[in-house]
């Protein structure tokens, strides 16, 4: 099939197949007597596995960490749960601080008047002046 087909069918968009491609992540695919790359299912199916763990927040290296697990029948199950467990923590450290930082911004969304005048505690704390709210 050709990358339009594999696309559709992934779910990945060209350019990301392009970059996977040229990046390593998956081997480049065979040709066509015109050039054209011709997606097998299998790499379709290996498109759809690395677009789910790009979804679960894997990054690149773990995305191909984890496909060299898949492939491999001799793998130890503790080091896939290892990776998803160490992706869990770093969404949760993430997590944290986005819920650190909606706090701040609502604390200073509700200590702001937003009135007329021009004193405001969001701009004075955003240019490290004291607040005189």
């Amino acid at each position: 099939m050709n990358i339009g087909h594999a696309s559709r069918e992934s779910g990945v968009s060209e350019r990301m197949i392009r970059h996977y491609e040229k990046i390593g992540l998956i081997p480049p695919p065979a040709r066509r007597d015109s050039g054209y790359r011709d997606y097998s299912d299998a790499d379709v199916h290996r498109l759809k596995f690395a677009a789910n763990a790009r979804d679960l927040g894997f990054p690149i290296e773990e995305i191909r960490e984890l496909l060299s697990l898949w492939g491999d029948e001799e793998r130890s199950s503790a080091d896939v749960k290892a990776l998803a467990l160490a992706r869990a923590d770093e969404l949760g450290r993430k997590a944290e601080a986005l819920a650190a930082m909606r706090a701040t911004l609502l604390d200073l969304a509700n200590r702001c008047r937003g009135g007329d005048r021009p004193d405001c505690p969001i701009l004075e704390t955003l240019s490290g002046e004291s607040s005189k709210s």
